[in-house]
């Protein structure tokens, strides 16, 4: 059984979480994922089984797509709804137009350089940030290159703003959100993340867990 799952991952769990309930189902000894989902976020993970874990590296760094919600009008320490507001701004006192807020956006896409967020895994002398930031402790962050291929506009009800995104390898969608709300001078942070592709493993074709293994079209063979 060496095999890409292609899961559906559900909200509130880890990507830990995804394996070993997976690991238990199916009765495999060796599996993991490629591209890790935080429990906020939903859609496609990529669970490798046996033989299929020895491609998981190059699978991670396959380009990917998502669509995210934005809550304009607040900044959290997480830059997202699970952590805790640090800055309100009075979203009334904004009157954005879709042409505005596209022409904004349209900064981020390309090659561009972003920090990644406190709260993350990223290891600074052995300890990951976000342990720090639970410490209390913000260091400053080594900016990346990461790419944007394009981000579309899918809605705008305020304070709630939907964006498909489609970009590199390493992107922290918090930390887009994040800046995109500054840029807009309005604060933002991330309510909603699903990642709907990782190069051609797309969310229609993707299994919730209680539907493995029967749902074939989620599952690809490694020779």
């Amino acid at each position: 059984m060496n095999i890409i799952i292609n899961l559906n991952k559900d909200y509130g769990i880890t990507s830990h979480d995804a394996v070993t309930a997976i690991k238990k189902l199916l009765k495999v000894r060796k599996a993991g994922h490629a591209g890790t989902l935080d429990p906020i976020a939903t859609g496609v993970l990529l669970i490798c089984l046996n033989e299929a874990t020895k491609i998981s590296s190059l699978l991670s760094n396959i380009d990917k797509e998502y669509i995210m919600t934005a809550k304009l009008g607040e900044s959290t320490d997480t830059y997202d709804a699970e952590g805790k507001v640090i800055k309100k701004f009075q979203i009334s006192n904004f009157k954005f137009q879709i042409e505005e807020i596209k022409e904004i956006i349209q900064r981020f896409t390309g090659e561009i350089e972003q920090a990644p967020p406190m709260y993350s895994a990223i290891k600074v002398s052995g300890e990951p940030l976000y342990k720090l930031a639970r410490k209390g402790i913000e260091i400053e962050r080594k900016p990346r290159k990461v790419i944007i291929d394009s981000i579309e506009i899918l809605s705008f009800k305020s304070p709630f703003l939907k964006l498909r995104v489609s970009c590199s390898k390493g992107t922290y969608m918090r930390s887009l959100c994040n800046d995109i709300g500054n840029a807009l001078g309005a604060g933002a942070h991330m309510v909603e993340l699903v990642r709907t592709r990782i190069g051609q493993f797309s969310i229609e074709n993707s299994a919730k867990i209680g539907e493995l293994p029967h749902k074939t079209a989620s599952l690809y063979p490694v020779d």
